[in-house]
């Protein structure tokens, strides 16, 4: 019969591999040879419309508060403002997310474009800092979208008295909600998205179709407004030029673009696709952002027009029934409490759940990273783990910023244009590449255009910055953190020995494989003798004993897991040593040990010399540039790769 703790560890088991479900063994365990290039699973995906829902529960919310904040920035020139968005919505952000989507089409977005211009660890700061931003982005998704879906709740006439206190709290459960979703899985998430987009949608067709009817039959509220836009603002230029100077303040209208090639993974290729060139994914992925960019700009001019002519301004002010909520303002004043409570109602699920499309995107961005350059845990890779993560730290936004719309809005925004800059100059600088010359140009003007409007949104609302400072900050502390605690991993995916090589191994199997770190220098012919005199004397070998030597270059420290390849030669007729490109000396070594006794059956020995300097500064060389104090690094790396002392390699220092 099992006892009480046999159940309990039972279970905790059981726990632990629902939590780590799906998670990549990459990088642990010891070196084996690389499986075969698979085709790309993206054809098993969900269609492309399906996809489009997901990431349009965080485009599309946007009505719930876009036309109030562009009636407060814009005033009267609302529709005007909203027209210059739209444009650079449609000869923008799309031009350049579409060419995003062929240029990264794993999901990586415009981070993974440009950290191919940068090598070593300025290319990885580079690429935390941009995290730091799409974590801003994404995580004040949820947190603002939950909070401004618990202000609908609360400001709903019916609940308003019993509900008016409890915003905090509304917005920490809907947060917590959103995280129990994807718990269960990601295919229940666009389910959901999928009904929740298709009724939001529904639902303000019709209040736009009723807001338009009243514009016609009440012609003297277009009338109205001509006319005072003309009194205040003259003449048509001066309206363009003022609409030019304040539609950065509706940048919030542009979300949804990062989170759509952030899915990417997601979306249903062809069958006959290939991780290499996922066409079909691709296409797919073109048909996802102009739809919604095309429907989105539809509901922007319209539902902007409607609220601009039909609501007084002085309810769109804080306090005011249309602070936040303009279309449900319409829906409860032409159609009816009982239809304004479903609007609200749809309206509030649709907000709590745009967090949704950011979750995914940091659950497809964060480990595709984090986990690869060594600066997250092993189970960062596993989406139930991270999800978690997520949910805490959008816990402590949210309890930071009081659940406050407007307070987070900035950081939003900064995000949201941050990633869209660096969008397009990724994509300026890849058809530089591709001597596409018009698209160059055109680009370019693009970032000239988002660059624009990022200044300008900073300089009005620098708490984005700040609250983006302390995102990058965190992450960059927590991943160094994390790579010094995993600095000693075996972190070598594959070994690969070439014909030359595998001789070497084989040969010196038949006895004792012996083999010689050497850091090479002149590689004359009395480098190699001095130091096989040097190791004999040192380990007292006899000259019977075969030695191989091994070099290895270190290419780029900063990478963290990668493949070997070993290649053999014979020099000045009698030294065999093996060569090897690896980011981290150590490492190289203790992999090719582990392979060679797998390989052979055979326990291998290796024979260093101390490095001369401070200790502390020889680990900081390894740490930073993969070299360092090589001997007991290596035996460390031996030591938690292989825990029985009588299978694990042999190490000698002299």
């Amino acid at each position: 019969m099992a006892t009480t703790k046999d159940r309990r560890v039972e279970g905790s088991g059981r726990l632990r591999a629902w939590m780590l479900e799906g998670l990549s063994d990459m990088g642990k365990g010891r070196p084996s040879r690389p499986k075969e290039a698979a085709p790309d699973a993206g054809h098993k995906g969900q269609p492309w419309y399906r996809v489009m829902c997901l990431t349009g529960v965080d485009y599309f919310s946007t009505l719930g508060y876009q036309p109030g904040i562009a009636a407060l920035a814009a005033g009267l020139l609302s529709p005007v403002a909203t027209i210059v968005l739209v444009v650079v919505t449609l000869a923008g952000a799309l031009p350049v997310y579409r060419r995003v989507a062929e240029e990264s089409p794993h999901g990586e977005g415009s981070i993974a474009m440009l950290s191919r211009l940068l090598s070593f660890w300025q290319g990885k700061l580079f690429v935390l800092t941009l995290l730091g931003f799409a974590a801003t982005d994404f995580l004040i998704t949820i947190t603002l979208s939950a909070a401004d879906a618990s202000t609908h709740l609360v400001e709903n006439p019916h609940l308003e008295s019993a509900l008016h206190d409890k915003q905090l709290v509304i917005t920490l459960i809907l947060i917590a909600l959103l995280g129990a979703v994807f718990l269960k899985g990601f295919l229940e998430a666009i389910g959901v998205a999928v009904a929740l987009v298709g009724a939001y949608l529904a639902l303000n067709v019709v209040v736009v179709v009723t807001g338009v009817w009243h514009v016609v039959t009440e012609g003297h509220v277009v009338t109205d407004w001509s006319t005072a836009l003309t009194q205040e603002h003259g003449n048509v230029f001066v309206m363009i030029g003022v609409a030019l100077i304040v539609f950065p303040k509706l940048a919030l209208g542009l979300s949804g673009f990062e989170t759509g090639v952030a899915v990417m993974p997601h979306v249903k290729g062809d069958p006959e696709d290939t991780e290499a060139n996922p066409a079909g994914r691709i296409r797919g992925t073109k048909k996802l952002l102009t739809t919604a960019a095309l429907i989105m700009s539809v509901f922007l001019i319209s539902t902007s027009f409607i609220t601009t002519v039909l609501i007084p301004h002085e309810e769109f002010e804080s306090g005011g029934e249309a602070n936040g909520r303009a279309l449900a303002y319409l829906a409860h004043e032409y159609l009816g409490n009982a239809f304004g409570t479903v609007y609200d109602v749809s309206t509030i699920l649709i907000l709590w759940f745009a967090g949704a499309s950011a979750m995914a995107g940091l659950l497809n961005l964060m480990p595709r990273y984090l986990p690869k350059y060594g600066m997250a845990p092993h189970w960062a890779r596993a989406v139930r783990p991270m999800v978690i993560v997520f949910t805490l730290v959008a816990f402590l936004v949210t309890w930071i910023f009081d659940a406050d719309v407007d307070a987070q809005g900035g950081a939003y925004a900064t995000g949201v244009l941050v990633l869209i800059c660096s969008a397009a100059i990724a994509v300026t600088i890849a058809a530089r590449k591709a001597r596409q010359r018009g698209w160059t140009i055109a680009f370019a003007v693009i970032s000239v255009v988002f660059l624009y409007t990022t200044v300008v949104n900073v300089i009005e609302r620098p708490d984005g910055v700040k609250i983006g400072a302390c995102f990058i900050v965190g992450i960059i502390l927590i991943s160094l953190l994390s790579r010094l605690g995993r600095a000693f991993e075996l972190r070598v995916t594959h070994v690969e020995l070439d014909e030359m090589a595998r001789r070497f191994v084989q040969d010196t199997a038949r006895r004792t494989p012996r083999f010689v770190a050497n850091e090479p220098d002149a590689r004359d012919v009395a480098e190699y003798r001095a130091k096989t005199e040097q190791v004999r004397a040192d380990n007292d070998l006899p000259d019977t004993e075969d030695l191989v030597f091994v070099e290895v270059t270190v290419t780029d420290p900063s990478e963290f897991e990668a493949g070997l390849t070993v290649r053999g030669e014979v020099l000045h007729g009698r030294y065999r040593v093996l060569t090897v490109e690896a980011s981290s000396v150590p490492n190289a070594i203790a992999a090719l040990l582990l392979h060679t006794r797998d390989t052979t059956g055979t326990c291998p020995h290796v024979y260093f010399e101390w490095t001369e300097g401070n200790p502390f500064k020889n680990f900081l060389r390894f740490f930073l540039l993969g070299q360092g104090e090589v001997a007991p690094v290596t035996r460390e790396i031996l030591r938690e790769a292989e825990p029985d002392r009588d299978r694990r390699p042999r190490v000698h220092v002299g």
